[in-house]
């Protein structure tokens, strides 16, 4: 191991860094290379009618706007959602009933939960 200290835009940081021999070293993807990303499938129940809407990063929910058999427009405000301290508005994705409300206010939520589901 070896410990160094690393400059990142006028930050210091002490890293401890361990060494391995080029056998037992994993292939690194390239810097510039984007890391590949997936997107959760949502994990709708079966008793869960309608186009989901699901949470698009993991947060808090702020506030819930709609509540069951509400009608709404396309870009209406279904809920907010906190995530890294800023206030995420989630939207309906088209016109449509509020057929489903899966979540409270307060309630963590990981990426891809099912929020409302549309009818």
């Amino acid at each position: 191991m070896k410990q160094l200290k690393i400059t990142v835009n006028g930050t210091t940081y002490d890293v401890l860094v361990e060494e391995v021999d080029a056998t037992s070293a994993a292939p690194v993807a390239p810097a510039s290379a984007p890391a590949p990303t997936t997107t959760p499938a949502p994990a709708v129940s079966a008793s869960a009618e309608g186009e989901p809407v699901v949470a698009p990063m993991p947060g808090v929910i702020l506030s819930v706007a709609v509540s069951q058999g509400n009608n709404v427009k396309k870009g209406d405000v279904l809920c907010t959602l906190e995530a890294m301290k800023m206030e995420n508005e989630i939207y309906a994705p088209r016109d449509g009933v509020v057929s489903s409300v899966f979540v409270v206010k307060g309630e963590s939520v990981e990426s891809g939960k099912v929020l409302f589901t549309l009818s």
